[in-house]
């Protein structure tokens, strides 16, 4: 072969290379741009969409395609980074739909204009509590979450199957709810994270109600960890021998009629210790009903840990709430008359 069929031929393998670049960057554009389009196939549906404080955005990414509201974690992510905004996500909750493409889910999903409120549900809050709350910063109609019939909302969430009640299972959190929902947004919200940082905390346990009963006895009644683990083996303890768990908090939750919050007559008086309910634990062996607050991830991780002692008995300090615990009646006795 001579030197001119040779560079001839050189010629022609570039342009071949050159022609298959463009032909692939052009397929890896085309790519990009269709997966930039709504994911929509047949019927279009709005959606509830919640980011949460410090998400990442390839989590975001990750549960909006699992959701199939986009086509691609992997264009969702660069497209986010090329427009710079990646680190632009703002915590809330959204109304997406399937029939939105990449750019216009993320300018809502980055939108500095919120039409959302921001609440917090403290640790150990009731459901009637939890109801004035959102009642009062608009989100819901009162007394509505608390009336609010949760049966359909048993096949979505297992651990609600044979619950009389949603009391326990609001996972007190930091929330962006829409002025005037519903309260089956509200409650979806809400249980959703449960699932996330309660559930599976009990993952595996046959007597798993019991303990979340339990961490919502611990929620009301000590304040720190230590504390509460003790309890926690005290209250366990109790109930394995046949005795009356005797919680003030219980008696409270009966007289307030499990709104504590607002409540004047939270505080038990001695003439309270025969008030004529399931929940007073005085009276009554075994757990209460349901819970008689929405625990936090701590107070249910101290009921799942419980600490083994010799003590049977235990109170809080009127004034510095500090937990003193006793082995003996009689001592518990002088621990009442000496704080309380």
């Amino acid at each position: 072969m001579n030197s001119q069929s040779k560079q001839r031929g050189a010629v022609d393998f570039r342009v071949i290379v050159g022609l298959g670049a463009v032909l692939f960057c052009i397929v890896i554009v085309a790519y990009f741009f269709y997966n930039l389009q709504p994911d929509a196939q047949g019927v279009v549906a709005q959606r509830q969409f919640s980011i949460e404080k410090g998400e990442s955005f390839k989590d975001i990414g990750a549960r909006l395609s699992q959701e199939t509201l986009i086509k691609s974690v992997s264009v969702f992510k660069l497209y986010a980074l090329l427009t710079g905004k990646a680190q632009r996500f703002q915590p809330g909750t959204y109304t997406i739909s399937n029939a939105m493409s990449v750019p216009q889910i993320i300018d809502t999903i980055t939108s500095k204009t919120r039409s959302d409120v921001f609440v917090t549900i403290p640790e150990g809050t009731t459901l009637k509590d939890i109801d004035g709350i959102l009642s009062s910063a608009g989100i819901l109609t009162e007394g509505s979450l608390a009336r609010y019939d949760f049966q359909k909302l048993k096949s979505d969430y297992p651990f609600l199957a044979s619950a009389s009640s949603l009391e326990g299972f609001l996972f007190p959190d930091s929330y962006f709810f829409d002025r005037n929902s519903t309260p089956e947004i509200v409650a979806r919200r809400m249980l959703d994270v449960f699932s996330k940082k309660a559930w599976p905390v009990f993952s595996g346990m046959e007597d798993w109600y019991n303990r979340l009963i339990l961490a919502s006895l611990l929620e009301r009644e000590v304040k720190s960890f230590e504390d509460q683990q003790l309890v926690a083996g005290i209250l366990l303890k109790r109930v394995s021998r046949g005795m009356l768990l005797q919680v003030d908090a219980t008696i409270s939750y009966a007289k307030c009629g499990g709104a504590m919050k607002e409540c004047e007559d939270i505080k038990v008086l001695r003439t309270d210790l025969e008030y004529p309910s399931p929940y007073n634990t005085y009276m009554k062996k075994g757990w209460t009903p349901t819970p008689i607050s929405n625990p936090g991830v701590m107070a249910i991780r101290a009921a799942m840990t419980p600490v083994e002692s010799q003590y049977f008995y235990y109170l809080s300090a009127k004034e510095t709430q500090k937990t003193y615990f006793s082995k003996t009646l009689e001592e518990h006795n002088k621990n009442r008359a000496k704080y309380l």
